[in-house]
């Protein structure tokens, strides 16, 4: 595993990229057991599943290569739509924000990037 810190303009996010197998809830178990062992500004915010590391000639890792996290790298509940004025407002500042097109009432702003 690597852990980068991405920038999107002012914000900058902690990323690992993960040479692992496809498993379901990957990255809500691998957040969950970080949060168990470190403090909360220590866990990357999007985990990213690779097949393996993009390698330079020289067999060096390739950061240049690492994808920018897409919206599955968060750690995401099952969606559930936000109910009342309340969670739809909240819900569409969170999508303004984190750029994140689908926010379930039981998301975590912090766990989806923002801080």
């Amino acid at each position: 595993a690597v852990v980068l810190a991405h920038e999107e303009g002012l914000d900058k996010r902690l990323v690992a990229y993960v040479a692992a197998d496809v498993e379901e809830g990957l990255v809500n178990n691998l957040r969950e057991r970080l949060s168990q062992v470190l403090p909360e500004y220590m866990v990357p915010a999007a985990v990213v599943r690779l097949d393996r590391f993009p390698l330079t000639p020289n067999g060096k890792l390739d950061r240049r290569a690492l994808s920018v996290p897409g919206e599955d790298a968060f750690a995401r509940q099952r969606y559930a739509a936000p109910q009342g004025a309340t969670e739809t407002t909240l819900a569409a500042v969170w999508r303004e924000l984190l750029g994140i097109e689908k926010i379930s009432r039981h998301d975590n702003f912090f766990a989806l990037g923002g801080h």
